[in-house]
């Protein structure tokens, strides 16, 4: 088995239709592949039809905030898409979106950018506009360093605070619908910074079940230094690409999780649904 546990179509800030990405997946040699928009299941039915030869696990990036400060992403993995109470919350978060959406565009027309709402709509496609679509759009006028202080980084000049659940919150959520948590690329170099041993701790006194090592943003001694990290606090240290097709040079299955681990997942969900 060769397995994948985070990837994004264009339900959210992907670049692959998701009846597209088992086909990719199967051609990156997958037998597993785990799709994980921001905040929505839209994509999951495609896929899954669409999927043949490639295992189609459901799962959803859900936006947190940790500690009252920092944003963090959290996996939610075999998880109930259909479950009422984690459908509304990732509802509020998307409905939330465009509002920021529609203020982060005003405010970089406020900063000089000649970009309009319904550039950065289009360019969505359909899908809950984020940062990356207002990114690009930057990036057409000719504003390549959009994520940066300057403009749309977190904190920067044209961002905008959103909705947010707590991590905890949203741990509780998945394991109430049936899946699995585990803390999308905790120390990516991108991220302003690093989740702490000590919350990472917290975190699976929460009822965290793994956290994602092997990642491309994640330097070889971070990875080393969060696998052993999991081992220490009784969590499953994942691997995954979080591939979003072009708009990243990621590949898909760039890197995996070991199947003793996704089994050791699976049995999780299964005892907490």
């Amino acid at each position: 088995m060769t397995i994948d546990l985070h990837a994004h179509s264009t339900a959210s800030d992907g670049t692959t239709p998701p009846a597209s990405l088992p086909q990719l997946a199967a051609e990156a040699g997958l037998t597993v592949l785990a799709l994980t928009d921001h905040d929505t299941f839209a994509g999951l039915a495609a896929a899954s039809a669409a999927s043949a030869e490639v295992e189609i696990v459901p799962g959803v990036e859900i936006s947190c905030r940790l500690d009252d400060a920092d944003e963090v992403h959290l996996l939610g993995l075999f998880v109930d898409p259909l479950f009422a109470p984690l459908a509304a919350e990732l509802e509020l978060i998307r409905t939330d979106r465009v509002r920021r959406g529609v203020r982060m565009v005003q405010r970089c027309r406020e900063l000089g950018a000649p970009i309009t709402l319904a550039q950065v709509e289009a360019i969505a496609a359909g899908a809950p506009l984020g940062r990356p679509h207002i990114a690009a759009a930057l990036a057409a006028v000719g504003i390549t360093d959009a994520f940066t202080s300057d403009w749309i980084a977190d904190g920067g000049r044209a961002d905008v605070p959103k909705h947010v659940l707590s991590t905890v919150d949203a741990i509780a959520l998945v394991r109430a619908a049936g899946g699995v948590a585990v803390l999308a690329h905790p120390r990516s170099v991108k991220r302003r910074a690093a989740v702490s041993d000590t919350q990472l701790a917290a975190l699976a006194s929460a009822g965290l079940s793994g956290i994602e090592a092997d990642h491309p943003e994640q330097p070889l001694q971070v990875r080393d230094r969060l696998r052993e990290v999991a081992a220490d606090l009784g969590l499953l240290a994942t691997g995954s690409s979080d591939f979003h097709g072009d708009r990243k040079p990621v590949r898909l299955g760039e890197h995996t999780t070991s199947p003793e681990v996704f089994a050791a997942l699976r049995e999780s969900a299964v005892s907490v649904s």
